[in-house]
């Protein structure tokens, strides 16, 4: 397991579930128990993690390992339950909710799935979770792979069978994370020389350096900044998850009026959502922020098959104390370029990259020390995990939306999760149960941050359709003997001081014939070139 995987691990507790999930709604007929349990059993060879459990080591010798489940049932991981026909949004938030606050047992797969049935118009959905520890945002779309088409016809392969890797002893493991403990920091260190060659040259590591240290001010200025501490606080056992909605067009009208990339607006109505929930709170002051943890896949094109995550982390001030939605967008927009140009995610990684020195024991202590010790630096994380643009299908009934859940952890009792599918984008809000009873407001507000940048944006087009409108008859309506007149008279002014200037020099030969004693000189000139004289007379 890799550093950051196990510190995935290490955070749990009762009350902190480490695990991510999702709802995904579909059309049509649900199909049956039996018929959802083939179609995990043909897919599972493709991720053999799904029938691995974790193996921790004694005192954590050594780090958390994957081995194979002797007793792995599929029937335990995939469950069917129902909510009284015909269930509405809420019935289904309050089940997701229920079934995402339970702990995973860590003596079996971490995971699991649920089919429900009795949505109303005859829906049903899939509930899943899969701990941190075996999944990031990016590569976590490998439990949907398994159920997932992107045809509605599709034909499942036979389940292969599935024998299980004998277990290695305890003490061999015990030996192999001494081992590791002392050999990887040697291994780690033995590849600077490596890294050192890949450098392309002195001046890119400068430019580097130049590039983070002028960026400190502007984090430091960041991170100094009054937060709204009051969201900070213990973290109980039970969950409230509501969620809302946006979609691309109303994104794109936006950021054609406002500019901007599609996070920067979703930050921006993330903050309106934030504001809301404050301002009705009465903790709402001028210059406030709420300061979020947006996650950043570092994973490369290549590395989408390796089963560990590969995120890094940048901090961003949500202005929530702004009361104007074109300040707040412009803030955000402001943030997220100098965070881009200082390279703030790959000094993240970097920095994380480094627990790969730290001994297994001191991970695991120092995981659970830093998300147990009180801190009111962040008070949310947002991560968006981008879909597909595509329909997608399991079992030939069409996937109609699907809801991100990010789970709570520290003192961070608010958390936003948001997943684009087609042309829509759908918002997962998770919260502490007792902390944050008002978490509907959050919602709420998301909802109407887009509302108000929509109808600014189109007051905006609205304007300049107007002006456009306006300069398109302005030729038309303009009296025409008026302007060419003081055109020619602009124009005659300079022009008669170059002209004069020029035209002299040119026939300076014309008016010298004038004179008796000149004619009679340019005549002979004129003779001595082979022009009669005449032509100058």
């Amino acid at each position: 397991m890799s550093s950051l995987d196990a510190s995935f691990y290490f955070i749990e507790d009762e009350n902190v579930p480490m695990h991510v999930g999702s709802v995904l709604v579909f059309d049509g007929p649900a199909p049956s128990y039996g018929d959802v349990i083939r179609l995990f059993l043909a897919r599972m060879d493709q991720v053999p993690r799904y029938r691995q459990k974790v193996k921790a080591l004694p005192f954590h010798v050594g780090r958390p390992v994957w081995v194979d489940d002797d007793h792995f049932n599929i029937l335990y991981h995939v469950r069917h339950t129902a909510v009284p026909s015909p269930g509405g949004e809420d019935q289904l938030r309050n089940l997701a909710g229920r079934i995402f606050a339970q702990k995973l047992d860590d003596k079996k797969p971490l995971w699991e799935a649920w089919l429900v049935e009795g949505l109303e118009g005859g829906r049903w959905a899939i509930i899943s979770k899969v701990h941190h520890c075996m999944i990031d945002g990016v590569s976590g779309s490998d439990m949907l792979q398994l159920i997932l088409d992107f045809k509605k016809e599709s034909v499942l392969p036979e389940p292969k069978e599935w024998k299980p890797q004998p277990q290695p002893s305890t003490l061999d493991l015990v030996i192999d994370g001494v081992r590791d403990a002392v050999v990887t920091p040697v291994q780690h260190l033995s590849a600077l020389p490596a890294v050192a060659r890949n450098v392309r040259s002195l001046s890119e590591i400068m430019d580097f350096g130049k590039t983070v240290l002028g960026s400190l001010p502007g984090t430091a200025k960041r991170l100094v900044t009054r937060a709204a501490t009051s969201l900070n606080g213990p973290i109980g056992p039970h969950r409230r998850w509501v969620w809302a909605r946006a979609n691309l067009a109303e994104i794109k009208q936006i950021r054609t009026a406002a500019g901007g990339t599609v996070n920067d607006v979703i930050l921006t109505a993330i903050t309106r959502g934030f504001r809301d929930l404050l301002e009705k709170r009465g903790e709402l002051t001028e210059g406030m922020v709420v300061r979020t943890m947006v996650p950043v896949s570092m994973r490369k094109s290549d590395q989408h098959n390796e089963l560990n995550n590969r995120v890094s982390a940048v901090l961003v001030n949500l202005p929530v104390g702004e009361s104007d939605p074109v300040q707040r967008l412009a803030s955000i927009r402001a943030q997220m370029d100098d965070l881009k140009s200082s390279r703030q995610a790959a000094g993240a990684d970097v920095i994380t990259n480094l627990s790969n020195f730290a001994a297994p024991t001191l991970m695991a202590l120092g995981s659970r020390t830093a998300m147990r010790f009180p801190q009111q630096i962040l008070q949310t994380v947002t991560t968006n995990v981008p879909g597909p643009r595509i329909p997608l299908y399991m079992l030939g009934r069409p996937l109609v939306e699907m809801f991100p859940y990010v789970p709570v952890a520290s003192t961070i009792r608010i958390t936003v999760g948001i997943f684009s599918y087609l042309d829509r984008f759908t918002f997962g809000i998770n919260a502490d149960f007792d902390g944050v009873p008002d978490v509907q407001l959050l919602a709420d507000g998301i909802r109407a941050g887009f509302d108000e940048m929509v109808a600014l944006a189109a007051e905006a087009t609205e304007r300049a359709e107007t002006a456009q409108k306006v300069v398109d008859a302005t030729p038309a309506a303009k009296p025409a003997p008026t302007k060419p007149a003081a055109t020619k008279s602009a124009a005659t002014k300079p022009t008669a001081a170059k002209p004069a200037a020029a035209k002299p020099a040119a026939k300076k030969p014309a008016p010298k014939p004038r004179a008796p004693r000149a004619t009679t000189k340019a005549a002979t000139t004129t003779s001595a070139n082979g022009v009669k004289p005449e032509t100058t007379a």
